[in-house]
């Protein structure tokens, strides 16, 4: 059996290959990137091959041989719209007769209000179209995401937010275990909700204190004071408007969604949220 990882130079690609090459043998992972120079650098042991989202002769070049693949979805904002970017790659899974594909979606994508989801339910859609087995990997957020945040409380400043809701804070890597355990299964589900413990920004914080052992002040505020806070940081106002933007989907409740599908694939529990955020601010 020959499994692929697209995007695999991203962290989440890369804890993605880690963990395959310990269930299925490096050499029978493919590590697909549009980067072949840094990826023949960090995967030594692994093929690699390059594939380009936005070129799609390349993705069809590129999955020749492989057995099954983790389409790991693209960051918004490229050359090409990320909706035709992945409907490249699908058209290139059918034209190779992909077995199976496992694709990092949103949570509730079918039924997300929040403006991320839409092109994740089209590629989902394209994908259930294309005819081609496969398991929908609806990733909650990242822990990663909220490195300013983390950064804040870890250098005892006020650690300050403004969305008013919850989210499923879990490890880049957790997600990334999760995914290769999916794509290595027997009997793989058609949808997985992948989330840690949902919880509130206030929650968050009391985690970074225990983690940190500081003593700073957790605040919401609103928006555009949140907006100011980061201008006041040194970001320049687009920049900064585009990460206050990162809290929308929890703000939406669209990441408040409750659910043991990744401690279940792990056979684990997610890394508790304390341990986790020690972890990320020690890189």
């Amino acid at each position: 059996m020959k499994y692929a990882v697209t995007a695999a130079t991203g962290n989440l690609g890369q804890a993605a290959v880690k963990e395959l090459n310990r269930l299925a043998g490096a050499e029978n992972v493919i590590v697909i990137a549009r980067n072949t120079d840094k990826a023949a650098k960090l995967f030594p042991n692994n093929e690699v091959r390059q594939g380009d989202y936005e070129d799609k002769s390349s993705m069809i070049n590129t999955f020749n041989g492989i057995d099954r693949v983790l389409f790991i979805s693209s960051q918004p904002g490229g050359k090409v719209d990320r909706a035709t970017a992945h409907a490249n790659v699908v058209d290139a899974l059918k034209e190779n007769n992909i077995k199976f594909v496992a694709y990092t979606s949103f949570p509730d994508a079918q039924n997300s209000t929040a403006a991320l989801a839409t092109d994740h339910s089209l590629t989902e859609n394209a994908i259930k179209e294309a005819g081609i087995d496969h398991s929908f990997l609806r990733n909650n957020w990242y822990l990663e995401n909220e490195i300013g945040f983390l950064q804040s409380g870890a250098a005892s400043r006020d650690a300050l937010y403004w969305a008013n809701n919850k989210a499923g804070w879990a490890l880049e890597r957790d997600y990334a275990e999760g995914a290769a355990k999916v794509i290595t299964s027997e009997d793989p589900r058609e949808v997985y909700e992948f989330a840690g413990k949902t919880r509130t920004y206030d929650e968050l914080g009391k985690a970074l204190q225990e983690a940190t052992g500081n003593d700073f002040a957790i605040k919401q505020i609103s928006h555009d004071d949140y907006v100011k806070s980061l201008e006041k940081a040194g970001l320049d106002t687009p920049t900064a408007e585009l990460f206050a933007s990162f809290q929308d989907p929890i703000n939406s409740e669209n990441l408040n969604k409750e659910s043991n599908d990744l401690e279940e694939v792990l056979g684990r529990p997610v890394t508790p949220l304390v341990d986790a955020i020690k972890e990320v601010l020690a890189r």
